[in-house]
């Protein structure tokens, strides 16, 4: 399994637009979560280092939804070549990994490459004004590091940004499988 590190966008940086579909074909935009903070998760089904998290993921969604935090997760790898990530599959992931969170499809992976993502979990947490704040690992768990999965990096952000505290700028990259490019639609960053 290939280890593929975030890319650490600059920090401060505003949330880049989108508007996408979700499992259910409803359309969902940044534009829907004005004034809280957003968490947003690249994701796919078929990934060990998500499959390995998703259920912290998913607890996580639930305890900071309930606190004022909009959270989602968006698939953008190629589906011709990764069927198990297709949108009709990402509806069954959704209710099997118990995601209470919006579950977006990126078809052309414009917005994945407006974000800089790079693999899969690629994390990324805004601010209420909706400027980037963390982005990085969820915790230092691995598929095959037997580390617990906590999520307490991503947790120490949340609950800065909920505290109305600075976040700390010493931040772990991401590591996951790299997002699925259409062929000759790799990003240059």
């Amino acid at each position: 399994m290939a280890r593929t590190p975030s890319y650490m966008l600059e920090l401060g940086t505003p949330v880049p637009p989108f508007s996408l579909p979700d499992t259910n074909n409803k359309i969902i935009s940044d534009k829907d979560f004005a004034g809280k903070p957003l968490l947003v998760l690249f994701i796919c089904n078929h990934c060990p280092f998500v499959i390995h998290v998703r259920n912290q993921l998913a607890t996580l969604a639930k305890e900071y939804t309930s606190k004022g935090v909009a959270v989602l997760a968006i698939n953008s790898n190629d589906v011709a070549n990764y069927p198990d990530d297709a949108p009709e599959k990402m509806k069954i992931e959704k209710e099997k990994a118990g995601y209470t969170f919006p579950y977006l499809f990126d078809e052309t992976q414009a917005v994945a490459k407006s974000f800089k993502a790079a693999c899969t979990p690629d994390i990324y947490l805004f601010d209420k004004d909706h400027r980037l704040v963390y982005r990085g690992q969820l915790d230092d768990s691995r598929p095959s590091n037997q580390v617990p999965v906590t999520g307490k990096d991503l947790r120490a952000a949340l609950d800065a940004v909920l505290a109305s505290e600075r976040v700390t700028s010493e931040q772990k990259p991401s590591l996951g499988c790299n997002i699925k490019w259409k062929p000759g639609h790799e990003p240059k960053y």
